[in-house]
C-alpha cells in the first residue's frame, strides 16, 4: 500500500495498517492490552514498513531528502545498536584512518544485514572524504 500527504498522520489515519514486530497494528495497542500483558515493547518497535510508509508520505509531499532519510532508518532497524554507532564514529570527519575503513563499514552493512541504502550511503560518504581529504586526524 502506498500512502500520500492525505494519509498523515499514520497512526492515526491509519492505525490498522502500521504494524508492530509481531504483527499487532497500532489499533492493537491499547491500555488494556498493555495490563492484559498481550502488548510487549516488540510491539511497540518502529518496523521497516512503517519507515517506508512515512517515506511514502515524505516524498508525495516533496520533500524527497527527508523520504531517502525515512528509507535509510528502514534499512537500520535490523542493524544492531553497537555497529551503527560504530558506522556514526567512522563517518565522523577524521575519524576513520583511510576510505578502506569506510568501505569495509559499508560491506558490513550491506553483506550481514542486507542494509543497501545504508552502504550506498557510506561508500558515497567514502568517496566525499577521501575527495576533501578528511581522512586524516584532524585533533
Amino acid at each position: 500500500m502506498s500512502f500520500g500527504v492525505k494519509d498523515y498522520p499514520l497512526a492515526e489515519k491509519h492505525a490498522a495498517q502500521i504494524k508492530g514486530a509481531r504483527g499487532k497494528s497500532l489499533s492493537d495497542i491499547t491500555l488494556d492490552a498493555v495490563i492484559d500483558g498481550s502488548v510487549t515493547i516488540e510491539d511497540l518497535r518502529i518496523t521497516p514498513s512503517a519507515l517506508e510508509a512515512q517515506a511514502d508520505v515524505a516524498r508525495s509531499a516533496g520533500r524527497p531528502r527527508l523520504a531517502d532519510n525515512f528509507l535509510r532508518a528502514a534499512d537500520l532497524v535490523a542493524v544492531p545498536q553497537d555497529v551503527i554507532m560504530r558506522a556514526y564514529e567512522l563517518l565522523r570527519p577524521g575519524r576513520a584512518k583511510s576510505k578502506d575503513d569506510l568501505l569495509e563499514m559499508a560491506k558490513t552493512m550491506r553483506d550481514t544485514y542486507k542494509a543497501e541504502r545504508i552502504a550506498l550511503f557510506i561508500e558515497e560518504a567514502a568517496d566525499v572524504y577521501e575527495a576533501r581529504g578528511l581522512f586524516t586526524k584532524r585533533y
